[in-house]
């Protein structure tokens, strides 16, 4: 395993041209978590306890779709407008069903404090397309930019756990604290390149915030399989680092990787601040 330092300071093109940046437009420091590639192989074993325990728990709570739901049948055909809100319905359908579980299990991904995904040192890699698929599909820019993709027809999803508490997903698209997820693909096996994406366009909070990726449902599709590649981008004020991993469905959500915006001082008087 390696030992990495994990803290990472952005600063602004301005700056790096030695000009003056106005107070408002600092971009606070930025520490990314720690990756299971920069675990200790005492601490790795550990990780690997608790990711045992998160697969136990999404099996118990009964959250594996293809459980509950009748599989459609293998297709290689198109799907149209009608088709695809009629899945949606389905999905709404089984999250409404299953909301509190759902809720339970995020919750009990989200205390995971080290990254599964692993760190691609040349980020963004050569020949990378995600670029032209979020340029395809609309996605947006901003400050704060969280990008998933993969490579075959499954449905994956992305979840952006916020400072706030709160989760951006396919089921809260817009939050509260300024996040939105305006690209979610895959609900049905249209695209073999599918993308999704979270974005703070301006004033993403500070605070702390870890990325989750979910296989949700396993289409039959031409030989799609159970076990699915994916890499993650996460741009932060201009700066990119990506990350790749492998999910099985039926596995749990993995937390792929965190960052926390903004020092400790900062930090700690905004929530006294929010407390009071």
């Amino acid at each position: 395993m390696k030992n990495h330092d994990t803290t990472t300071v952005v600063h602004s093109e301005t700056e790096k041209i030695g000009g003056s940046v106005d107070k408002k437009d600092e971009i606070p420091p930025v520490v990314r978590t720690k990756q299971i590639e920069e675990l200790t192989e005492k601490d790795y074993n550990d990780w690997e306890t608790r990711d045992d325990s998160r697969n136990e728990n999404i099996v118990e709570l009964r959250l594996i779709l293809e459980e509950l739901l009748d599989e459609m049948p293998p297709s290689d055909e198109e799907f149209d407008d009608d088709e695809r809100i009629m899945e949606l319905g389905v999905r709404e359908t089984w999250i409404e069903e299953n909301d509190e579980e759902l809720e339970e299990h995020a919750t009990f991904v989200e205390r995971e404090n080290v990254g599964s995904g692993i760190i691609v040192e040349d980020s963004p890699p050569e020949n990378d397309d995600l670029d032209h698929r979020l340029e395809r599909e609309g996605g947006k820019s901003g400050s704060v930019q969280v990008s998933l993709a993969w490579d075959d027809y499954n449905d994956l999803d992305l979840h952006l756990f916020c400072p706030s508490g709160e989760r951006i997903y396919f089921n809260n698209r817009n939050s509260e604290c300024g996040g939105e997820l305006d690209v979610d693909m895959n609900v049905k096996p249209v695209s073999k390149t599918p993308v999704e994406n979270v974005v703070w366009t301006s004033n993403p909070p500070k605070g702390a915030y870890k990325v989750g990726v979910h296989f949700y449902k396993h289409h039959r599709k031409r030989k799609t399989k159970k076990s699915c590649k994916f890499r993650v981008r996460v741009s932060l004020y201009g700066k990119i680092q990506e990350y790749s991993g492998v999910i099985k469905y039926g596995n749990a959500m993995q937390m792929v990787t965190g960052f926390t915006i903004g020092n400790q001082d900062e930090l700690s008087k905004k929530y006294q601040n929010h407390a009071l």
